[in-house]
Parts: C-alpha cells; structure tokens; sequence
C-alpha cells in the first residue's frame, strides 16, 4: 500500500475554495459553526425561517470574514421549499452540508397530535432527509462526493427530560439515517456523521430557563437543575464548542471518519 502523502495541519483545516450550507445558520449553533467555517475560508450558504437574524448573521459575517455568503429564507418543514432551494442552487451547489435545524418544544405526550408530530417530525427529521437525498443526488450526477453532517442529540441516546417522546423519536431517526447513508454512500466519496450535542447554552435553551423562571415553573427549573448536576465537566455547553466538533468533522483531518456519532455533550452519556 502507498503511503500517504504528509500534508500540514493547517492545509487539512483549511476550507478555502469550498462552500457550506448550514440550516437553522441565523442563530445558536448554527451561525456559531457559519463563523467558524467562514474563519477558514468557506463561502457559505445559510438557511433559516427567520428573515431578521438571517440579515443579522449575514452582516456579520460578510464584515469579519473574506467569504461570500448568501442567505435563504427556507420553511424546513416544506419539501417543496426545500425543493426550490437546491433548485436555486444548480451548478453551484455546496461541498459541505449541515444539518443543523431543529425545534424542542415540550409537550406531554398524551396531548399530542397527529398535526403537531407531523410538523415536528418534518422539521426536526424529514428536513435532514430531504437535505441529504438532495446533496447526495446532485453531487453524484458532478462526479463528486462530500460531507454531511447531521445534528443528533443525547435525549437520541438517553432520554431524560419529559415531555420530548416526539423529539426523541426524530432526532434517534436522524441517527439512524447518518449510518445508514454512510453505509451506502462513504465508497462513493462522502463522509457522513452525526454530533450528538446536550446541554448547549444556545437563545432557545436561554429562553426555556428564563420563562421557568418568570412563570415560577418548579419542575422545569428543578429539571434544569437535575441535568447540570449530572454533567461530569460541570457546566452548560456554548454552542463555539460544537462547532468546533463540525470543523473538525468537515475538515480532513477527519478524512478516516465516517457514520460516528460524536458526543458533545460535558460527558452526559458518560455515567
């Protein structure tokens, strides 16, 4: 066998030249992994349904980085939507995709809907799907492979808050989704894999305390309480520290890694 060829660290971070798209890009963990990818040198692609932090992230950006960034206002939960989207992007598409997008709404699960599982179910799974099978699809009709990468979640692993069956139940699908692709798809030249964050101090986190908090809610501050004190590093997450995780997957010096699910969680699934 050959031996490979030594390639500097900072080569094999380096994403010049190439593009990410990142879903849910307008805040949290999502414009927190855009300004480290634009750090590196990839133009981006920012998806949200919010039109005034898409503005916001966008501005930002475009001042702090030398990359080219484009935003789109995308209803995720719309196949049609999403559909439009790539369609705008023919022949331009990205080298890099994120699915990052996701909604945590507690709701008891005997209240449930067949109307609010199907709009959880779309955004929070259906939007990964279709993201993927369109990726997938268009970068093989260019002779090309790429990266994916899909936003899991601990309660996939160990479900611990109540309220969130219908979370639970997307986000182990989109798990099982990410091992499935990169069985089928890594020996076509992608590379498929899943972050598994937990305790991120992302704006909606932020907001589900402080309305706890105002609403006088026991349970949920209690519950708020019970996790962080089962965190082996002690603290809430801050979403630079998934993103970091995502550069890391993206680059090559991941390039041996495909269908890992990788925690980011201050040691959560640990005990």
């Amino acid at each position: 066998m050959a031996k490979r060829k030594h390639v500097p660290i900072k080569d094999l971070l380096s994403f010049n030249g190439k593009k990410a798209l990142i879903t849910g890009g307008g805040s949290g963990i999502g414009l927190a992994t855009a300004h480290r990818f634009a750090e590196l040198g990839a133009d981006l692609y920012l998806i949200d349904i919010d039109l005034r932090l898409l503005g916001s992230a966008k501005k930002i950006l475009t001042e702090r980085y030398d990359v080219d960034v484009s935003a789109f206002k995308v209803d995720l939960s719309s196949k049609g939507e999403i559909s439009r989207l790539w369609q705008n992007l023919e022949g331009d598409e990205p080298d890099i995709l994120i699915n990052n997008v996701g909604v945590y709404v507690f709701k008891n699960f005997l209240e449930i809907d067949e109307e609010f599982l199907d709009r959880m179910m779309k955004i929070n799974f259906e939007s990964a799907f279709w993201m993927c099978q369109e990726f997938i699809k268009r970068r093989m009709r260019r002779k090309k492979g790429g990266v994916i990468i899909n936003l899991g979640s601990i309660e996939a692993v160990m479900p611990f808050a109540p309220g969130l069956a219908h979370y639970d139940a997307a986000k182990t699908a989109v798990l099982a989704l990410t091992r499935a692709l990169a069985r089928d798809y890594s020996k076509k030249g992608f590379r498929i894999n899943a972050v598994v964050p937990g305790g991120i101090n992302t704006p909606g986190v932020k907001k589900l305390r402080q309305r706890a908090a105002i609403n006088f809610r026991v349970d949920m501050m209690k519950l708020a309480m019970d996790f962080k004190s089962r965190l082996p590093i002690g603290r809430f997450g801050d979403p630079d520290e998934v993103a970091r995780v995502m550069v890391f997957l993206a680059s090559d010096l991941a390039s041996y890694m495909t269908g890992a699910l990788i925690p980011v969680d201050g040691g959560f699934l640990s005990i």
